[in-house]
């Protein structure tokens, strides 16, 4: 699947590891590169790589969060804006070929298996640490 969203978005400069960062915050913005980490259950270290490409690229830009300095708040650009819908339509495109002879039930027992897996991945990491 990475594979094809990769070329899907390639024309937007979008890696297959950032777009689902960009969907993220399209959704809660504003967020927290922190809390963004958390949601997604991905470590920080991929977090600030993949913020920072989207930033590049022009799609995300941060500012101070104004109830603690600390932080920096993660929005959407114009472009970045202008980016999702786009996004979308490749996800979906990717997503309608793997379903290809999966009934909804089998794909919703797919997802939800998948899910465990990463549960189960993430809190053997947090174990080790």
């Amino acid at each position: 699947m990475q594979v094809l969203i990769s070329a899907e978005l390639a024309p937007y400069r979008i890696g297959a590891g950032q777009y689902i960062f960009l969907m993220a915050i399209s959704f809660r913005q504003p967020v927290t590169q922190k809390a963004l980490s958390e949601t997604l259950l991905i470590d920080k270290t991929t977090t600030a790589k993949a913020i920072a490409k989207l930033e590049e690229e022009g799609y995300v830009r941060r500012e101070a969060d104004p109830a603690d300095n600390r932080y920096q708040l993660l929005y959407l650009t114009e472009a970045g804006r202008e980016v999702v819908p786009k996004v979308q339509e490749a996800l979906w495109r990717v997503k309608s070929k793997t379903r290809k002879g999966i009934s909804d039930e089998e794909y919703d027992l797919l997802l939800g298996l998948l899910r465990i897996v990463l549960r189960n991945l993430t809190e053997r990491e947090e174990m080790a640490e």
